[in-house]
């Protein structure tokens, strides 16, 4: 197995603080092409009951693969990540990302097992304000396919 397995169980962050912009959620709505109003108009946010546009639901995909990121560059784990493919990818929300939230993230290596010739490794990621209140959980299974 290519994946050291004494990183199962470990914690890597709280990573930098990320500050939601409604730039940032424009952009990121227009890309995955979510035509609602509630991710461009803090107006209509604001009468939905939201404190500002919210994100949708896949925008923590920008904050978690950050902190993913510097799992998978630990060289101590092993990972050739020429060989990874995405296995599966989930949310769990305590609320809406909205614009002007500043969240950091820590990431848990959940698991890493063998699976045949290949290793599975998954992730979980918690997204949290700077102040403590729970967001999200990013959930993650990569595949290192062998060799």
């Amino acid at each position: 197995m290519a994946l050291n397995t004494e990183y199962a169980g470990r914690v890597f962050g709280p990573g930098e603080p990320y500050e939601v912009s409604r730039v940032k959620i424009a952009e990121f709505a227009d890309a995955i092409g979510e035509p609602s109003g509630l991710c461009r108009d803090p107006e209509a946010a604001r009468q939905a009951g939201y404190p500002d546009v919210i994100a949708p639901p896949t925008f923590a995909i920008v904050i978690s693969m950050a902190s993913t990121a510097k799992v998978q560059a630990d060289p101590g784990l092993g990972l050739d990540y020429s060989m990874v493919v995405h296995g599966e990818q989930s949310f769990s929300y305590a609320r809406p990302l909205h614009a002007g939230d500043v969240v950091v993230a820590t990431t848990t290596v959940d698991s890493i097992r063998a699976v045949g010739s290949m290793t599975m490794m998954v992730t979980s990621t918690d997204i949290s304000t700077t102040s403590g209140e729970h967001v999200c959980t990013a959930r993650s299974t990569i595949v290192e396919r062998g060799q």
